[in-house]
């Protein structure tokens, strides 16, 4: 089971953190703290910015996205034998946003699903596609993340009254969406999908991000922030969950650390992988990060890593990448490698030693 392509989708213009803090009138320290605390350096909203009206949809950026990645693959959408979609914020409860998507790629009568989540989605959608090409009834799955938190901003807010947990939002993120092709073809060039791993680690933890819709009867009786972080939590969580699908994913490979080439770890902000990335000690590997210029685009980022992780990624060689969902705690993570010789189809040395199968 191969990954043949990734394409993605940002909306708009790049927006750097000078001209959030003048749209909302704050000033030089603000800056300041978001550099040095989180890091990020441009972020991409499908809103804009001074009336607030929305600009792209999370359809309009998977759709994009979508495009992108069978073009990559030289696949058409009449290819496509399952659809799957990650978010936390599609764009309507009904109908599923992953369907709006199929119909305006021309995709009918087949399998979708649409997967409600943090940043783990991304990962998530592989693990669905990849139990369904298994069974051998599809060969192409197209899977989807992405996430448009900018619908949940007040451009009016005065944000110098705002709590941490709420601010902390209008710094953090970004939207975006990505796609992937998965697929049984005979495409050897293609990395191999050698595993994938999901697990609910949320026993008895508060969640560490909430996000609310509303309805009529919500917006009448109470007043409740739309979106909220505890990043004390995070902080302190995260970190520790990489490191548990870290493991996950070795110990089910049998890879070392040192075997590791490229490590794609979770996109909180720069600060926050800069500390993962420490702690999860693969000194060897590079690591691929978009974070500081995309923002935190929630089940957007793994795509823009893989996007970038496909178009560098030598032969032989093997890559470990890692999403955390916070809001109830899911660790999740998968492994790639591509093979050697000129069509990247003969298995590396140290994989025949492994005994290594493609899942």
């Amino acid at each position: 089971m191969r990954i043949l392509s990734a394409g993605t989708a940002l909306p708009g213009p790049a927006i750097d953190t000078g001209a959030l803090a003048r749209r909302f009138g704050m000033d030089g320290i603000w800056e300041q703290w978001v550099d040095a605390f989180i890091g990020t350096r441009t972020r991409h909203l499908a809103i804009d910015l001074e009336s607030g009206q929305p600009r792209q949809s999370l359809a309009d950026l998977g759709e994009t996205a979508a495009r992108a990645a069978l073009d990559r693959a030289g696949l058409s959408a009449q290819d496509v034998d399952v659809m799957v979609l990650g978010t936390a914020t599609p764009d309507q409860l009904m109908p599923a946003t992953v369907n709006v998507i199929a119909d305006r790629l021309r995709i009918d009568d087949i399998p979708t699903f649409q997967l409600q989540s943090g940043c783990s989605g991304a990962v998530q959608t592989f693990d669905v596609a990849a139990a369904l090409l298994r069974t051998g009834r599809y060969r192409t799955a197209l899977v989807i993340g992405g996430d448009v938190i900018a619908k949940h901003y007040d451009v009016t807010a005065d944000l110098g009254a705002l709590p941490p947990g709420e601010l902390v939002n209008y710094v953090l993120f970004g939207d975006g969406a990505g796609a992937a092709v998965l697929s049984t073809l005979d495409r050897p060039e293609a990395p191999a999908l050698r595993a994938v791993v999901t697990r609910l680690s949320g026993l008895d933890r508060t969640p560490g991000q909430v996000l609310n819709w509303y309805g009529q009867a919500d917006r009448s009786t109470a007043q409740v922030a739309p979106a909220h972080e505890d990043y004390k939590a995070i902080e302190e969580w995260v970190p520790l969950l990489a490191e548990q699908a870290v493991e996950d994913l070795l110990d089910e490979l049998g890879w070392e650390r040192e075997e590791v080439d490229y490590l794609l770890p979770p996109q909180l902000s720069v600060t926050m992988t800069r500390r993962i990335t420490e702690r999860l000690d693969f000194a060897d590997a590079v690591e691929v990060s978009r974070v500081a210029d995309t923002g935190n685009t929630g089940n957007a980022l793994l795509f823009f890593q893989l996007e970038q992780l496909l178009a560098d990624m030598a032969a032989p060689s093997r890559a470990v990448a890692v999403a955390v969902e916070s809001s109830k705690w899911i660790r999740a993570g998968l492994a790639l490698e591509r093979g050697t010789g000129p069509g990247g189809d003969e298995r590396s040395e140290r994989d025949k030693r492994d005994g290594g199968e493609l899942i």
